[in-house]
């Protein structure tokens, strides 16, 4: 009797194993079918050793393979699916970061029924997305960064019971925000994104149900209305980016029950109304973006309990109010501030200069602002972009004495902030110490007088310079046309004379009827000869020996950058 059953045992033990390696066979001459349809053979992976053993692949105890994981290793070629549809025991596909092409099979899902993980992103896959339903053990669903198109159906979720993040950003799908997935994976949702897509229409209520969110980015679509009431009720939301829409209406104050909210990102857009404000029990955040919108009122003084924030852009609102009043001191980690183009009133803030942490200011275009720049600035030992045009500044020479010590800074911008001062000559500047890493200077529309000065010839790494429409007068310096990276120069509409630089394009130049020489209509002839005396003798011979690289500088590129610098600055 027990000879029996050890015979029955035996025999069914020899049968499984059969059965098991026959599977595992199937399983592996699909995989080799899948990598044929490759234009790139896949490394180690050998018809002679068992697959189990390949590279990418994992198998589970009984010998299927459950893993197919080959991110970032040149893959090229159709993406056929069909060729895996024997993976019926697959849990885990990753081909991301390939360059695998063509559109999803409609029954894409259908032999994938134990799948948990798919992540095809950064490829070049295209079509609508496949028919079939994804499997009620789906976790995670990556298509971002392909050419993916058409409407998600909202019978897609269907079954989606257990999706924890869903990524379909950067390709060109259409249509509405597909509600349905906030029902079916309302208690396990935590990564919704779908950013830079066509989406449009309102975005629908739902999200307030899906209690464990923490990332919600629809940025960069066609969105419209305002913000879903409900959207507050999310309270475990870490980031909220919906930049680049046309969402409208006011932010409420019950954004202030995202106590874990990190990332406010909602810039360009139509937004009204005012920072709400309780803002300040945003404890959390680090990074806000409300720029490009149409707030307007004060900044809320319990917006500085955020201590931890690290930029604030505020910029192209409407917001005013007294810019002294806010107590920036308290935050200690910002790195950027953007205020730019609102209607602050004041002085510029002494407390700024306590974020010793900043790099960026830009409180340009506040025509309300006023005061002088004061020695506390040189406490950011790492500002490299201080942009404070179009404010009412005095005191130039006193102010570039202050800031030509500041030896972190790149970008200076003090367009229009001056009027109808004395250009700082060298007896001024006599501290060479900063300005070393200066790469871009603006004091253009100032009403500048005097000549341009000695000093800003010491200023080796300087690519742009622009001192236009001021009232410059004297000849222009031979050591301008020397500086080794300056390409970029716009003297326009001064009062300055003698011969042009031949290295730079005449629209830097022009307005200044005194200058001559070619391209310019005025020939040298007629300068007298006293003012020939005065040019310095090796002027032409320096600007013969100018690298030929300055003299094809067009004036479309000009015309460029000064459309930069009047972004910066306005």
């Amino acid at each position: 009797m027990v000879h029996g059953f050890l015979l029955v045992f035996l025999f069914s033990f020899i049968i499984s194993t059969t059965n098991i390696h026959a599977s595992n066979q199937t399983e592996c001459t699909s995989l080799m079918a899948f990598a044929l349809t490759l234009s790139s053979p896949l490394v180690n992976w050998s018809s002679f050793v068992d697959c189990c053993h390949w590279k990418g692949i994992t198998c589970n105890q009984d010998g299927r393979v459950t893993h197919l994981l080959l991110p970032s290793n040149g893959l090229k070629g159709g993406m056929s699916v069909s060729s895996l549809s024997n993976l019926t025991h697959l849990t885990h596909l990753n081909l991301s970061h390939n360059s695998l092409y063509g559109a999803l099979e409609t029954q894409f899902f259908l032999s994938l029924n134990h799948l948990e993980i798919l992540d095809l992103s950064y490829n070049l896959l295209s079509g609508e997305m496949p028919f079939s339903l994804p499997p009620k053990n789906i976790q995670t669903i990556d298509l971002s960064s392909n050419h993916f198109h058409g409407a998600i159906s909202t019978s897609f979720f269907q079954q989606a019971w257990n999706l924890t993040s869903f990524n379909v950003s950067n390709n060109t799908f259409s249509g509405y925000i597909p509600s349905s997935i906030y029902l079916r994976s309302s208690s396990s949702i935590r990564v919704l994104d779908f950013s830079s897509n066509e989406f449009s229409g309102n975005i629908s209520g739902g999200l307030g149900g899906c209690s464990k969110l923490q990332i919600l980015r629809v940025g960069h679509n066609n969105l419209s209305g305002s913000l879903p009431e409900d959207i507050y009720n999310a309270t475990k939301l870490e980031e909220l980016a919906l930049p680049l829409n046309s969402l409208n209406g006011a932010i409420s104050a019950r954004i202030a029950n995202l106590t874990h909210l990190t990332i406010l990102d909602l810039y360009f857009n139509y937004l009204s109304g005012t920072i709400p404000l309780n803002f300040g029990k945003l404890s959390k955040l680090k990074y806000m973006a409300l720029d490009f919108n149409s707030l307007e009122g004060n900044l809320p003084q319990s917006l500085m309990n955020c201590t931890k924030l690290v930029e604030l852009h505020l910029g192209f609102n409407y917001l005013d109010g007294d810019l002294t009043m806010p107590n920036f001191s308290k935050l200690s980690h910002l790195s950027k501030l953007d205020l730019i183009r609102n209607n602050f009133t004041g002085s510029l803030p002494m407390n700024l200069y306590s974020c010793r942490s900043l790099k960026v200011i830009r409180l340009s275009n506040n025509p309300y602002l006023e005061g002088q720049i004061q020695p506390e600035i040189l406490s950011l030992k790492s500002l490299s972009f201080l942009s404070l045009a179009y404010l009412r500044l005095t005191n130039v020479t006193g102010a570039m004495k202050i800031l030509i010590r500041c030896k972190s800074l790149h970008v200076l911008l003090l367009t229009s902030s001056f009027d109808s001062e004395a250009m700082p000559t060298d007896d001024d500047m006599v501290d060479f110490h900063g300005f070393q890493n200066l790469r871009m200077l603006s004091l253009a529309n100032c009403s500048l007088t005097g000549h341009i000065p000695g000093w800003l010839s010491n200023l080796k790494n300087l690519s742009m310079l622009f001192l236009a429409f001021n009232q410059i007068t004297g000849l222009i310096p031979s050591w301008l046309g020397t500086l080794p990276k300056l390409f970029v120069v716009d003297l326009s509409h001064n009062q300055i004379s003698g011969t042009q630089l031949q290295s730079f394009d005449a629209s830097a130049f022009e307005g200044n009827l005194q200058l001559c020489g070619a391209p310019l209509p005025n020939e040298c002839k007629d300068i007298d000869a006293d003012n020939k005396n005065n040019v310095d003798q090796d002027a032409d011979n320096e600007c013969d020996e100018l690298p030929w690289f300055y003299i094809f500088v067009a004036l479309g590129f000009i015309v460029g950058f000064w459309g930069s610098l009047w972004f910066f600055c306005s």
